[in-house]
Order: C-alpha cells, then sequence, then structure tokens
C-alpha cells in the first residue's frame, strides 16, 4: 500500500497568492506570488483555508484564524478582517479545521464539532439560518471525526462511518435523494463504511472503507467523474476500482489519487487546473502525468491545484492571475510546475486564490 502523508509534525507556515483581505497571515494586504514564512514560529501542525480566510493549528492545540471576516467565519466574535493569526478564544483541545466561502467548522479532540460564520444555507448546522462570529457546538455528539466545508454545504463522518450532510442542496449537493436544504446534519443512506469525504463548489465526493469511490451534486463540467454532465442527488460510484485513497474537491473540478500513487483529474479545465497539459474539460478521470509519487493534495478552493510528492518536493498548477501557484509569476500554468527547490514541504491548505504549506523547520530538515 502507498503511505501518504498526515501531518502531525510541527512545522514553519508558508503562504502565498492573493492577499486582498490578508488571508496570507503577513500582516499587510500584499499579494505573493512565490511562498513566504507567516512569522518566525515552527509550531504549526494542521493548515486549512476557506475561500478568502484561513486557519492554522499548533502543537498546543490552539486555533489561530486570519483574512475576511464579514461573516464572522474567522470565529472572534466580530466581523474585521484580521492579516496576522489570532487565537481563536483559550481552549487547546482543537485537532481539524475546514473552511467554505464564508463558513467554518472544526473539531476538538473530544469528538465535538464546531461551527461559525456565514449561515445563510443553514450549512452550519444549527437547525437555522443566522450567522455566528464565534464557534458554536453542533448538537451535542462526540463522535465526529471528519468535517469538509463547500462553497455553502458541509459534510461530515461519525467514528461509525455514517456520513451526514447540511446545508444548501442545490443540484442534490447533500446526497440525500432531493434539493431541499437542511439546516441540521442529516444522514446520507445507512451505511457505516465512509472512510472520508470532500465538499466542492456544488458537488461532492467521499471515499468507503473498500477503496470505493463516490460521487453527487453538480456535474455540469463532468466534475462528478462519471462520464456525463448530469447531476446527481443520490451517492454513485465512479468506475468499479477499489484503489482510491484520497479525493479532493474544487470549485468545479476534482482529483483524487490511488494506492499507486498516481494522481488523476477531472471536471472543469479552463485554466488548466487538471494538470493534464491542456484546457480540454474531463468527465471521466485522466491521470496527471506518469509518475507513482504523489503524496498529498491540497482542497483546492479556486481554479489551482498544488500538491506534494514522496520526496518532499511542492507543486503547483492552474490559473495563477495572483501569483497562487508561488512560481515568482502570474501565468497560468497547464502541468505540474515545481514550487521552489526545497525537499521539506509535509501538507497543505488553499483557499480560492491563496495556497498555504507546512514545511518541516530547520532544525528537522537534515
Amino acid at each position: 500500500m502507498h503511505r501518504f502523508r498526515k501531518n502531525r509534525v510541527a512545522c514553519e507556515l508558508f503562504m502565498w497568492g492573493t492577499n486582498a483581505s490578508g488571508h496570507l497571515g503577513l500582516g499587510d494586504v500584499v499579494n505573493r506570488s512565490s511562498p513566504v514564512q507567516v512569522g518566525a514560529l515552527n509550531t504549526w501542525t494542521f493548515i486549512a483555508g476557506g475561500s478568502s480566510h484561513s486557519f492554522g493549528i499548533s502543537s498546543n492545540g490552539t486555533l489561530w484564524t486570519w483574512g475576511a471576516n464579514a461573516s464572522g467565519e474567522l470565529g472572534l466574535g466580530d466581523v474585521v478582517d484580521r492579516s496576522s493569526p489570532v487565537q481563536v478564544g483559550s481552549l487547546s483541545t482543537w485537532v481539524s479545521t475546514t473552511g467554505g466561502s464564508s463558513h467554518s467548522m472544526a473539531i476538538k479532540s473530544d469528538g465535538t464539532l464546531w461551527a461559525w460564520g456565514g449561515n445563510s444555507s443553514g450549512e452550519l448546522g444549527l437547525g437555522d439560518a443566522a450567522n455566528r462570529s464565534s464557534p458554536v457546538q453542533v448538537g451535542s455528539l462526540t463522535t465526529w471525526t471528519a468535517v469538509t466545508g463547500g462553497s455553502n454545504h458541509s459534510m461530515a463522518i461519525k467514528s461509525d462511518g455514517t456520513l451526514w450532510a447540511w446545508g444548501g442542496n442545490a443540484l442534490g449537493r447533500l446526497g440525500l435523494g432531493d434539493v431541499v436544504l437542511r439546516s441540521s446534519p442529516v444522514q446520507v443512506g445507512a451505511l457505516t463504511t465512509w472512510t472520508s469525504v470532500a465538499a466542492g463548489g456544488g458537488h461532492t465526493h467521499a471515499l468507503k472503507s473498500d477503496g470505493t469511490l463516490w460521487a453527487w451534486g453538480a456535474g455540469g463540467y463532468g466534475q462528478l467523474c462519471l462520464g456525463n454532465t448530469e447531476h446527481y442527488s443520490s451517492p454513485v460510484q465512479v468506475g468499479s476500482l477499489t484503489t482510491w485513497v484520497l479525493v479532493i474537491e474544487g470549485d468545479y473540478h476534482s482529483h483524487a489519487l490511488k494506492s499507486d500513487g498516481t494522481l488523476w483529474g477531472q471536471g472543469f479545465n479552463g485554466p488548466g487546473v487538471l494538470g493534464v497539459g491542456d484546457t480540454v474539460h474531463r468527465s471521466s478521470p485522466v491521470q496527471v502525468g506518469a509518475l507513482t509519487t504523489w503524496v498529498s493534495l491540497s482542497k483546492a478552493r479556486g481554479r489551482h491545484m498544488v500538491a506534494i510528492k514522496s520526496d518532499g518536493t511542492l507543486w503547483a498548477w492552474g490559473t495563477n492571475t495572483s501569483g497562487q501557484l508561488g512560481i515568482g509569476d502570474a501565468v497560468n500554468r497547464s502541468s505540474p510546475v515545481q514550487v521552489g527547490s526545497l525537499t521539506t514541504w509535509v501538507s497543505l491548505g488553499e483557499g480560492y486564490s491563496h495556497s498555504a504549506a507546512l514545511s518541516r523547520s530547520e532544525g528537522m530538515r537534515r
């Protein structure tokens, strides 16, 4: 079995791309076209992003946010943008976090799920459509293990392997067999074999424990990988393979990794975001190059991609109008291009037009 990275090593944080709301965390609103370190700390263990806001978890379990905050998505009790990381509360029990267009969610070490930010479609799962500017617990369960935010919908998995959905449901993105909005978590089917889930702009993919890949929601660009451009309101299996190990969603595209370390893309490809050397949309999975050394992908909020290989190198492709590829210019790329020369990258985060990555600090690079 190919080994894929899940970082919990304390690292340095680097960010680049658009910075209009300070979402690079560098204390200003100046775009960057190459990776720049955020502060001097080397204690970051987790990084994630929403469309225009960012999150980081430190090795002591504290949660930090920065960037756009018009809907309270930073969780700081107000709607003021921040251009540098600010701690959310005083707790030191956060283990993972995710962001949508303007909402945020996180899981604590006790298995509780928390949400805040924009909520016009019920994407916070709190039973209403009111925004929140501070974290609020979603129900009372202590069994949440994974959560992901789409544009205005949310998906999560519990420790029993069940899959849950809530929020906007246009074109069936919740997978519940209809297009009815939900403001509280609703179980998707009755299966207990779900292991991971990824929510995109209007579509969703998930993996089962048997290595099969499933898709539903908007398929207008072929992003569901089902060989057509149809929409589906219930999960449909993608092909018959049982070797899928990781899937991520973009606005209208998807990428997935197989257990052999190969990378596959499908869906919208206008700026070359699929990484297959052209700008032609695909409705079925197409391999990105021929390499078998891919180990990590960013959650692709927009139309660019960043990925890590097994040698610790960082690669990027797709839209680059704001320097979000990190290669020192603003030219789009339709095939993977290496970002710098470091071989110490371990995990990734991404917003709509900005990127983030964690790198092992100097003392750990030898």
